[in-house]
């Protein structure tokens, strides 16, 4: 997969190529579109997302064993139950997710005291390690993907787009 160009202009067309239409000379996409920042968010979710993937996975594991590695590293042991929805994973698919990661000793699943119909997830030593790598990985991919951008803007981006999701979560309940 060739690289595509990071933080280029906006909607523009390749050099030599021609609008379609009445669309302004150099456009890609339709400007109206350009103008919902839902529209703009999920191209670049897209493109975020195929280099945080590709980076991860030269490890061998998916983005989502690195979200289970990382919710462990944050919050600590979870019952199973309670890390699916703070990823918003569907449980029955986290089952799967953590048999791969528990084969490779970066997890351990043990039966809740408390409870024991559920389990506790908890990182090994392994998988902190495996983690701690990882994320310097990921962090690597969105420096790349997003270096167009200074490190204020970059702040910025990241504020503003968490002040969208936390208003989503709040709605959530």
């Amino acid at each position: 997969m060739s690289e595509p160009e990071r933080c280029g202009p906006a909607g523009t067309l390749p050099e030599g190529a021609r609008p379609q239409g009445d669309l302004p000379e150099g456009a890609l996409r339709p400007p109206s579109l350009l103008a919902l920042p839902s529209y703009l968010a999920s191209h670049v979710a897209r493109i975020g997302h195929e280099s945080l993937v590709e980076a991860v996975g030269r490890s061998g594991l998916r983005l989502p064993h690195f979200a289970t590695l990382t919710a462990l590293a944050d919050f600590g042991p979870l019952p199973q139950h309670v890390m699916a929805d703070r990823l918003g994973f569907q449980r029955s698919h986290l089952g799967g997710y953590l048999d791969t990661v528990e084969e490779r000793g970066l997890v351990r699943r043990t039966r809740d005291p408390a409870d024991r119909r559920r389990q506790v997830v908890e990182l090994t030593d392994e998988g902190a390690a495996e983690q701690r790598r990882l994320s310097a990985v990921a962090e690597a991919s969105q420096d790349a993907f997003m270096a167009c951008l200074d490190a204020d803007e970059r702040t910025t981006l990241t504020r503003l787009l968490r002040r969208v999701l936390d208003a989503d979560d709040r709605t959530d309940g």
